[in-house]
């Protein structure tokens, strides 16, 4: 199951447009290029979206309320990750830590039913989801449950240093080929052959991961990442969050990134809805924030401002590829994701209703678009 397997010749260079299930729903990213205050930390201005551990049994019922029919936070245009519809992960899901040779991660392992459960191995496939920027397994919370269902093992993970993932206070430990590593070694740990997924900054680390070696790897999903580093007005806000990362404690950054979306709020009235603030989420950011290390953040920042294209070095790696993301994407322009998806024969999906984060906003839409992407894989 390496990088030597293909999809059918009529599923190359097609191009899926996933409608939203929710007519109604707001597109996400309408108020993206609207004016935001002159200080602000991004692509972070609000880290990004995770859920809690089981524990917060509140958060249940928010479980069964199809996020579909939820529109993305009205501040979403500061963020640039998911925040989850919920927070406690499906029954299917169990928080596990991965070994490997390189060290331990955390995860969320989602198994396809009972008998997978007992005996360790997925029915239809393994599938190892990466997050970007900020974020951390929880992004992928909704979708563990489709997936699962689907008959797919489903393992998000935090990488090094990134929420309940151990990591080392040394920059060095967060260059891009040592992240790339640990994505090979996560893979091999959970028997190769895996569908590997990254998420913005983590669809680049899964690309180097991939350029490293292919043969772990089944197939590869790009979502929500473009072919170099995010766009020009995202650079900027991104060093500004570096900067101040450099200068000040991590929990006045945490602050003064609270502030800047309480100021941009009023901004976005007229998109937002009557969604009102959960406490758990926010005390989950705040968790998550304070506990993914200052040398992840700022290494994982400057690589989003330097990245150079290799869409071209990945097109000639002969493994089945897919372009996912939503209609609008602030990170990256979606002419240029389309444009790579064209480069690397990649299918492509576009999530209708979907911004940065389709595996928040529309995480039912999204994994069947996954699904039927994997399911052509021979």
């Amino acid at each position: 199951a390496g990088p030597g397997h293909s999809i059918p010749r009529r599923a190359t260079r097609r191009k899926y447009t996933v409608q939203d299930p929710c007519p109604g729903g707001h597109a996400p990213g309408t108020h993206h290029n609207r004016a935001r205050p002159a200080l602000e930390a991004a692509p972070a201005g609000r880290p990004a979206a995770g859920a809690n551990k089981p524990h917060p049994q509140s958060n249940r019922t928010q479980r069964k309320a199809h996020p579909e029919n939820n529109p993305p936070h009205p501040t979403a245009s500061l963020t640039p990750m998911s925040r989850p519809p919920f927070l406690t992960p499906p029954p299917q899901a169990q928080a596990r830590p991965l070994p490997t040779p390189r060290g331990e991660f955390a995860t969320h392992d989602a198994l396809p039913d009972a008998t997978g459960v007992a005996a360790g191995v997925a029915t239809r496939g393994t599938v190892l989801l990466v997050p970007g920027f900020t974020g951390s397994k929880e992004d992928f919370i909704a979708l563990l449950e489709p997936l699962a269902a689907a008959g797919y093992r489903a393992v998000a993970v935090d990488g090094r240093g990134q929420h309940e993932s151990a990591g080392p206070r040394e920059a060095s430990a967060y260059a891009q080929d040592e992240l790339a590593r640990d994505v090979i070694a996560q893979a091999e740990a959970l028997g190769g052959g895996v569908h590997l997924l990254g998420h913005s900054f983590g669809g680049l680390v899964c690309r180097a991961a991939v350029l490293l070696d292919a043969s772990p790897f089944r197939s590869l999903t790009i979502m929500s990442c473009g072919p170099a580093a995010i766009a020009e007005e995202q650079q900027a806000r991104t060093r500004l969050l570096l900067a101040a990362l450099g200068q000040l404690d991590k929990e006045a950054v945490w602050r003064e990134m609270q502030n800047q979306g309480q100021e941009q709020e009023p901004q976005d009235r007229e998109t937002a809805t009557t969604e009102t603030r959960d406490p758990a989420l926010e005390e989950f950011l705040h968790r998550r924030w304070t506990l993914t290390t200052t040398e992840q953040l700022l290494a994982a920042g400057h690589q989003l401002t330097v990245e150079p294209d290799r869409t071209t070095e990945l097109a000639a790696v002969p493994l089945p590829k897919h372009v996912l993301s939503g209609r609008l994407d602030y990170a990256w322009p979606v002419p240029s994701i389309d444009a790579m998806a064209k480069e690397l024969s990649a299918v492509r999906t576009v999530v209708e209703g979907a911004g940065h984060s389709p595996n928040a906003e529309r995480p039912a839409a999204t994994a069947e678009a996954l699904v039927r992407f994997w399911d052509l894989v021979i």
